[in-house]
């Protein structure tokens, strides 16, 4: 069963950054797509990126492109979210998912397509 860690979270003035990870417990790590998302408080989960299995192909909601970038670590295990330019509107609890795919280069970015799930990190954005 693969479960999912995310870290790195924390308080960050705006204009900066923060990279947050996302360990997962399998070896496995690699057949599946990840995504992250995040939720404000009283707001819904909504999807930021997503990044395939073989890493070659990455999707972003049009809020975080060009701030925020997902790469993956098939050999740690490990999944990233670099962002960057930080505004408060970024403050949420984010979270990493995981789906098992059969094709190395789909990414899969919705909320009810997630398998699994980590308890999230929260990022506060503020001076």
């Amino acid at each position: 069963q693969l479960q999912l860690v995310e870290s790195g979270g924390g308080l960050v003035q705006p204009g900066g950054s923060l990279t947050l990870s996302c360990q997962a417990s399998i070896s496995s790590f690699s057949f599946y797509s990840i995504a992250w998302f995040r939720q404000a408080p009283g707001k819904g989960r909504e999807p930021l990126a997503c990044i395939s299995r073989s890493g070659t192909h990455t999707n972003y909601d049009e809020a975080v492109k060009g701030r925020f970038t997902v790469t993956r670590d098939n050999t740690n295990n490990t999944a990233y979210l670099e962002m960057n330019n930080l505004e408060p509107e970024d403050t949420a609890v984010y979270f990493c998912a995981a789906r098992s795919v059969f094709v190395p280069t789909m990414c899969e970015m919705t909320v009810g397509g997630m398998g699994f799930w980590g308890p999230g990190t929260q990022v506060t954005v503020s001076s």
